[in-house]
């Protein structure tokens, strides 16, 4: 049941993500400049985490932070002001669609580096290491049909039902290719983000401290650019519309909510089991695109979707089976060492401890 706890919320914040990546295109097409929308995000998300960790904070105390997590912070802080920017030139160029699919690198390159850096085990002998390297790649093989292949059409929406504009579809002329190379740079980059971000948690347990401060750098960090990007100061200027609407989704939803509670997830459950959750963007897009923007459903759509749901579903199982491997070796070594606490103690002991032992027992006899 604590699983399908951690499952339900990464699936809300996957969802939000589809949903503010789909506004943020419509704001870009409108005019809305890239670096301004990531300063003005990343700013609302500061003084919106701000007030809710002077509530949370009001009557606790922080821990400390230490040279170390500062350091760390900072390059968290770089990192996810470059994630942003890259996402949101990859959406500018594509699509929200394409970047809801160039998001199923992210499983990969997290597995790779949670091994790399001793995060995640592989052990071909256990069950779970096996279900977790074939959940991963059915999952995203799942994504990528849905993303390259149609095939005949299961379920023709007529165009005239679209709530957007017919410009916000993803058939429009854009530069899929420079897109799709940003896109991958995001993925890459937000994997290192997670490695970064389970190191700090693991060591700093305070999960909207550590939200406010990332929050606050990339905010710091796209002020040049964001001044630099535009002529005019005057196209700084926010009014009550589609912008303003982006910009608030962003920093509540995406910024706020659905980054503390993924980096909660990634100090609970580790970088890969927040990772498998992101080829899930696609089936959401799928799903609005229908709903909202008259899209059409294919049957390569449905292959990728079941072949999503069961590699998720695979990977799940895995971590869950990983964890009761787990506890039954933590068990049977405590089971052990309650029989015998001496003998396991003289193993570990130096060479006067052994012959002091050995001295009682022949003192005994």
């Amino acid at each position: 049941m604590k699983d399908l706890g951690f499952v339900a919320v990464m699936l809300a914040v996957e969802l939000m993500d589809v949903i503010a990546n789909t506004i943020s295109k419509a704001a870009m097409k409108k005019g809305m400049n890239d670096f301004v929308f990531v300063m003005y995000s990343n700013a609302f998300g500061t003084c919106f985490l701000f007030l809710i960790t002077l509530i949370f904070y009001r009557k606790r105390t922080l821990p400390p932070l230490s040279y170390k997590i500062i350091g760390l912070l900072f390059v968290v802080g770089f990192l996810s002001c470059s994630n942003q920017m890259l996402k949101f030139f990859g959406i500018d160029y594509s699509s929200p669609t394409l970047s809801s699919a160039m998001s199923d690198l992210i499983p990969a390159f997290t597995f790779i580096l949670a091994i790399i850096f001793r995060m995640e085990k592989l052990d071909w002998k256990t069950n779970s290491s096996w279900a977790k390297s074939i959940g991963t790649l059915v999952t995203i093989s799942g994504a990528l049909i849905m993303s390259v292949y149609k095939g005949q059409a299961v379920i023709n929406n007529d165009p005239s039902l679209k709530l957007f504009p017919r410009k916000l579809a993803s058939s429009m002329e854009f530069d899929w290719v420079f897109g799709a190379v940003l896109l991958a740079a995001h993925s890459f980059c937000l994997s290192i983000n997670f490695i970064v971000l389970t190191r700090i948690v693991r060591e700093y347990p305070s999960e909207l401290v550590v939200m406010l401060i990332r929050t606050a750098l990339a905010s710091i960090l796209s002020v040049p650019a964001a001044m630099l990007s535009v002529k005019d100061l005057k196209a700084l200027r926010l009014e009550f519309n589609m912008e303003l609407i982006a910009i608030g989704l962003s920093a509540i939803f995406v910024l706020s909510f659905g980054s503390v509670i993924a980096t909660w997830t990634i100090g609970k459950k580790g970088p890969v089991f927040v990772a498998m959750f992101t080829p899930l963007t696609i089936l959401f897009a799928v799903i609005l695109g229908i709903t909202f923007l008259g899209d059409s459903l294919y049957i390569g759509s449905v292959i990728g979707a079941i072949m999503v749901v069961i590699g998720f579903y695979a990977v799940i199982w895995g971590k869950t089976r990983e964890n009761v491997e787990e506890d039954c070796t933590v068990y049977s070594i405590e089971s052990y060492s309650t029989e015998v606490p001496v003998l396991l103690n003289t193993r570990m002991g130096n060479k006067a401890s052994r012959t002091d032992i050995y001295s009682l027992l022949e003192g005994q006899e």
